[in-house]
């Protein structure tokens, strides 16, 4: 039971100017250790002790978090209650559906569905539907903003039910922006004001990017939907104490480099480094010779170089930044006040003691970053942009595998000749299709925007062009971007090299690249050619930006274009000319490269407080699809089972208010064994919902045209297609067939057959399914389908080597048992090969990182561990999930 706040002495006043406020001080406490912690763990330490009861936040905790040096080896349990939640619209609907379905199992149930609402401020933001449908063209973002609400009108209506039906749930329209440049501009607080009181702002998002508001000072990383969800209805979150990794950033960048190069720097240090789990605070001199968008860059890929968190303090930058933006100066001397009163901002004028951090400092001087690009495959394999034809040559003949491609050596010379735009092209392997400039990652930094802009300035000015058939596409993360552009005039440049807006949203990025012309499909498909695509976004997984884009490179804006110009990946930009220009004359790209003093003075003179809070001004109003949508009303969602987007899910129907006993795990099969780094975007339904696809043959059966299929992410409110789509990407290895892509054995049978199919097939026989993996399962996205797909497939257990975070607290949240082989065991040294059964012994009641014994039908036995790595996380299990643990809990 709650109990009056112990730390209520630490409640004192701030004034700051004319206005008087409340706060926890932590100086207060009195404690030596306090300015040893890392900044990003005084932030976990302040929430404790503002939300410290007694129950739900014990005082013990505090104690934990300020003996941090210690405890962080320890992995011990934390409570953690962030200040808000965000989310986008491809994992916010299925969040919004398991709101309502709570809503009517709470009905049924016999309590107050106005039970189920969210408790703290919830946004989201629709950025996920629109696609790369149309380019090149003037018209391109309105005939693709068109298309996006004829394809999605059921599930934005849906949505905008949402937010008259749930309290503090605001939906910013469709068109805006991307979700975590909005954050960055618009949303974010750096510090909440809640009735008086001051805290430090934080959140949680159901996108692993969150972490690009770290950059800004605020504490956010990505969760799973399921996790997501609890939050809102105002569970903490339990989490482990995390190790943190100081790196020492010393120096400044040359002029040659960017934001981008050395992110991929740092992703690759970091990924060898091993982060999995940890925080990484960036510290150091090099910190103030970054603009706070460069820090954004760093801290939005936090999730590729495998971090909870990216995190910068805090600091005078900070404030610099929310000047721009518009933020009032009231509103700024609150923040900076505060902050500074807590020993929550950071300095460099030797002043500040640095904080303890996790083992040894890593350290980069700025000056040695180099231009690089990240690929094929991988978004922490970096390539310095001048080894980048030697990479990609051997990468063609290396075996398949994350650098290699195995194409044997009497084809290294294949290419194919097609007409497309009146003219003849010729591809070969490397041959660039998709040039974007895309994602939040590099389109909330003016620096490399206007880079780019100013590059294909200079290049049209040369007269160099780019190939009709390369599908080129510029979708900023939000409208401020196209206003800097125009005032800079680049705008004009970028559109005659091709580079026209399509939209502002995710877009290409997550793979809503659209289609290719067919003549290039035929071209791509007929000599088995690596093609390649270019895009400044996040993640380059094989199959993610697009089905026939075998090889895909993460390169900073600027490097975009230079490709795409040179139509190739495999150019030496040092030794080769790009092109030849107007004058005959060889163009290099040091002929174009524009400096970053150059660069710099253009964003000086462009970029202005006004651009920011004009723009957003008219965030809510300036759809005019979206304000005459029409949506239903009311407190109850009233589901419809004919409906393809929006379906009322099983999880909560028959749900009863008493537990039942946890099902043992009984000569389960195996559905797939997968070997390392299977990601979500293979596990969880993600692009086009392909027309010999379950999810097709389901679509087609409840006849919906194949034009109108939409993107397996725009159907994540129905549970009956995202079943048939899970599993089912097409570049998916499962070892227990010869053939990649979604297919499995069926063992009782002997049978191959699609992955969903064979599920089917074992469900309706009764039969219990587990998946054995290697590696990094569930490395990616944070996608709740890649949990739910397989809970409504029959998945009862997953056995990796290990787990990407937030996909383990997924499983777990779907009420799927993660197990983990131990250190230096696996599968293949077990000689498993998926045609066993297996059963699940364990000795006693369920507990915490409990070690089981797995019985497989071959006569092996192993032991696994239990990575249910906290008691409420075993709670959450034992309730068949975390969603079905919060709704015993509100209606009992």
């Amino acid at each position: 039971m709650e109990n009056a706040n112990p730390f209520q002495h630490l409640y004192k006043d701030l004034k700051v100017g004319d206005q008087t406020y409340h706060y926890y001080d932590l100086l207060g406490l009195n404690d030596d250790r306090l300015a040893k912690l890392p900044y990003s763990i005084r932030v976990l330490l302040e929430s404790a002790v503002r939300n410290c009861d007694e129950f739900n936040v014990k005082k013990a905790d505090i104690e934990t978090i300020l003996n941090w040096a210690e405890n962080a080896e320890k992995s011990v349990e934390i409570p953690f209650k962030p200040a808000r939640v965000i989310l986008q619209d491809f994992t916010g609907v299925p969040a919004v559906v398991d709101l309502a379905a709570m809503r009517t199992a709470c009905q049924t149930m016999g309590s107050d569905p106005a039970k189920i609402n969210p408790l703290c401020q919830v946004d989201l933001v629709i950025d996920h539907s629109i696609q790369v449908d149309v380019s090149s063209t003037q018209d391109s973002k309105d005939q693709n903003e068109e298309l996006e609400f004829t394809r999605n009108a059921e599930r934005f209506a849906f949505l905008k039910w949402g937010e008259t039906a749930f309290k503090n749930f605001r939906i910013v329209p469709p068109g805006n922006g991307i979700v975590h440049q909005v954050n960055l501009e618009w949303l974010a607080r750096v510090v909440f004001n809640e009735g008086g009181v001051l805290f430090p702002d934080s959140v949680v998002g159901t996108d692993s990017h969150t972490t690009m508001i770290d950059g800004l000072g605020v504490v956010g990383w990505g969760v799973g939907g399921i996790e997501a969800e609890s939050v809102m209805l105002g569970q903490n979150i339990s989490m482990v104490l995390p190790q943190v990794v100081g790196f020492k950033l010393e120096g400044d960048l040359p002029q040659g480099a960017t934001a981008t190069d050395l992110v991929l720097t740092c992703t690759t240090m970091l990924r060898k480094r091993g982060v999995v789990g940890k925080f990484v605070e960036f510290f150091g001199p090099g910190c103030q010779n970054l603009s706070l968008t460069d820090r954004a860059t760093i801290a939005n890929m936090s999730p590729e170089y495998g971090a909870t968190m990216g995190f910068f303090p805090v600091d005078s930058k900070t404030m610099d930044y929310l000047k721009l933006i518009g933020s009032d100066d009231a509103k700024i001397a609150m923040i900076e006040t505060y902050l500074k009163q807590q020993g929550l901002f950071r300095v460099y004028d030797g002043s500040q003691p640095d904080p303890t951090y996790t083992g040894e400092i890593m350290t980069l001087n700025l000056g040695d970053v180099k231009p690089s690009v990240a690929g094929p495959k991988r978004p922490h394999d970096k390539v310095e942009v001048a080894s980048m034809q030697e990479d990609f040559k051997a990468c063609l003949t290396a075996p398949v595998g994350f650098k290699g491609f195995a194409i044997p050596e009497e084809n290294l010379s294949a290419k194919s000749t097609f007409s497309h735009d009146g003219k003849e092209h010729t591809i070969t392997h490397g041959s660039l299709v998709i040039a974007a400039i895309t994602s939040c990652t590099n389109t909330s930094n003016p620096n490399v925007m206007l880079q780019a802009g100013l590059l294909a300035k200079n290049a049209v000015a040369k007269g160099l062009t780019t190939a009709s058939y390369i599908k080129k596409s510029l979708s900023p993360g939000s409208g401020v971007v196209t206003k800097y552009m125009e005032l800079s005039g680049c705008n004009e440049y970028l559109d005659k090299l091709g580079f026209t807006t399509a939209g502002y949203g995710c877009m290409t990025c997550i793979g809503n690249s659209g289609n290719l012309p067919e003549q290039v499909d035929e071209a791509i498909t007929s000599n088995n050619l690596v093609v390649s695509s270019v895009l400044s976004g996040n993640r380059n997984f094989e199959g993610r930006v697009h089905p026939l884009t075998r090889a895909n490179y993460l390169a900073s804006p600027p490097l975009v274009v230079a490709y795409c110009l040179a139509g190739r990946c495999d150019i030496d930009f040092e030794k080769e000319p790009i092109a030849k220009g107007s004058d005959g004359q060889d163009v290099f790209l040091k002929d174009i490269w524009p400096s970053r003093d150059s660069v710099q003075e253009v964003v000086s003179s462009v970029l202005k407080p006004e651009l920011f809070k004009d723009y957003y001004s008219q965030t809510m109003t300036r759809n005019q699809r979206w304000n005459n949508l029409e949506a239903p009303k009311g407190e109850l969602f009233a589901w419809d089972d004919n409906s393809t987007y929006i379906h009322h899910p099983p999880f909560f129907q028959g749900i009863s208010k008493d537990l039942t006993p946890a099902e043992e795990v009984k000569d389960a099969h195996c559905l797939a064994l997968f070997g390392d780094s299977v990601t979500t975007d293979h596990i969880s339904p993600a692009g086009n919902i392909a027309k010999t696809s379950a999810a097709a043959k389901f679509l087609t059966e409840k006849g919906v045209e194949p034009k109108l299929f939409n993107s397996y992410g725009s159907r994540r409110g129905n549970d009956l297609v995202m079943a048939r789509g899970t599993f089912a990407n097409v570049r998916i290895v499962n070892k227990m067939v010869d053939k990649v892509g979604p297919i499995t054995k069926h063992v009782p049978s002997g049978e191959v057959m699609q992955i969903y199919e064979a599920a089917e097939k074992y469900m309706n026989d009764g039969k219990q399914l587990i998946i054995l993996a290697g590696k990094e399962y569930g490395s990616g996205s944070s996608r709740d389908w890649a949990a739910k797909g397989p809970k409504l497939q029959g998945i009862k257990a997953v056995i990796a080597q290990s787990y990407e975070r937030i996909h383990r607290s997924n499983l777990l949240g779907m009420g799927i048992l993660p197990l983990q082989f131990l250190d230096g065991e696996s599968a293949a040294t077990h000689g498993l090969t998926g045609d066993e059964t297996f059963s699940i012994k364990r000795e006693g009641a369920i507990a915490v990182s409990q070690e089981v014994t797995v019985v497989a039908s071959s006569g092996k036995e192993f032991k696994a561990l239990t990575r249910l790595d906290t008691e409420p996380e075993v709670a959450y299990y034992l309730n068949g999930g975390i969603l079905q643990y919060v709704l015993r809990k509100l209606v009992a």
